[in-house]
């Protein structure tokens, strides 16, 4: 890789990990209600040490019911789609490959749109949304492994025709939705937003989002066989059908909660891996945790900037792809860079 740095990998992946960890404390001071970082250390170091309070009620239940919460939410999105990302564009050897490449945001979008069509609450719109992804998938499967010819190609394809159905249901959803109320709210969950974020929907999503994050950094090192090609993962005694449906199904779990309790948020899942390839190289070994970690950085840059940039909160779908786009054109374009 051209001009490698002199600090090794591990060296990188380790500062990525300072920069969240200053970056999750900086994050949660920031907002329209401003918590002193003094305070913010307090709030969150009472809960370990006896610390007699400096700062108000009204500080607390902001940080600890709503702030960090979202801080939360934002970073484990981020990290999961950005492994998400990773995961696919190695099992299915495109570099275009994205979160969304067998139908878990369609699905989860219509499952959410269909929860709201039904007045249902916020609750049981994640579990719809988280419900329907899963089940996006696993009909992306049925019909992908049913295909002749290439599986791989058969996955792709079955995904592009699922997401298209699903999408054509979510357009008669939108049809038929009250346009005062139900509408307005289909749209802007599909616009993507971590507005709102309780504790709760933190202990719902990161059950699933572990269940994927673990397995997957466990079998980094086997993602790299998988990306020499079939037949030469077979040579070395690598199982690949179970490898590669193993890493589809953890790929699948992050997507389908990461979606469920933030909406449709674009680009993370593919430009974030582009990103770490070009700092750290093909290697899943290092590749993995630094697109995990630069994920969740670049969420939580995102959401600081849609809280805080205008009085009006920009919907994180529409800033991720404001940035993402213009910087995957850079990345794409950079001398000797090749997809």
């Amino acid at each position: 890789m051209k001009g490698r740095q002199k600090i090794s990998d591990t060296g990188m992946i380790f500062l990525f990990l300072i920069a969240l960890i200053v970056l999750v404390i900086c994050s949660i001071a920031l907002g329209r209600y401003p918590i002193g970082l003094k305070e913010t250390v307090g709030i969150l170091g009472s809960g370990i040490f006896p610390i007699t309070p400096f700062w108000s009620a009204v500080q607390e239940s902001l940080l600890l019911n709503h702030r960090l919460p979202r801080v939360l939410l934002a970073g484990l999105v981020g990290c999961c789609l950005s492994a998400s990302g990773a995961s696919y564009q190695g099992v299915f050897h495109n570099p275009m490959a994205a979160p969304d490449i067998l139908g878990a945001s369609s699905g989860a979008a219509f499952g959410a749109a269909l929860a709201i069509l039904w007045n249902l609450g916020n609750a049981m719109i994640i579990g719809f949304a988280f419900g329907f992804s899963l089940l996006s998938v696993g009909l992306v499967v049925f019909v992908g492994n049913r295909a002749r010819g290439m599986r791989i190609l058969g996955l792709i394809l079955a995904g592009i025709m699922i997401s298209s159905l699903f999408s054509s249901g979510i357009s008669f959803i939108k049809l038929v939705a009250d346009p005062e109320n139900q509408l307005p709210a289909i749209t802007y969950w599909l616009m993507g937003s971590l507005n709102g974020a309780e504790p709760k929907d933190v202990g719902l999503a990161i059950v699933p989002m572990l269940a994927g994050l673990i397995p997957l950094l466990l079998l980094r090192w086997r993602i790299n066989l998988l990306t020499l090609g079939e037949e030469e993962a077979k040579t070395m005694g690598v199982n690949v059908g179970r490898l590669r449906m193993i890493v589809i199904l953890c790929a699948t779990l992050m997507t389908a909660a990461s979606v469920s309790v933030s909406g449709m948020i674009g680009w993370v899942g593919l430009v974030i891996p582009h990103l770490a390839r070009r700092l750290l190289g093909n290697n899943y070994n290092h590749l993995m945790p630094a697109s995990m970690l630069l994920g969740a950085i670049f969420l939580l840059l995102a959401d600081d900037l849609s809280r805080n940039l205008f009085a009006t909160e920009i919907p994180l779908g529409i800033l991720t792809s404001l940035i993402g786009a213009p910087f995957f054109l850079y990345l794409i374009s950079r001398e000797g860079e090749r997809l």
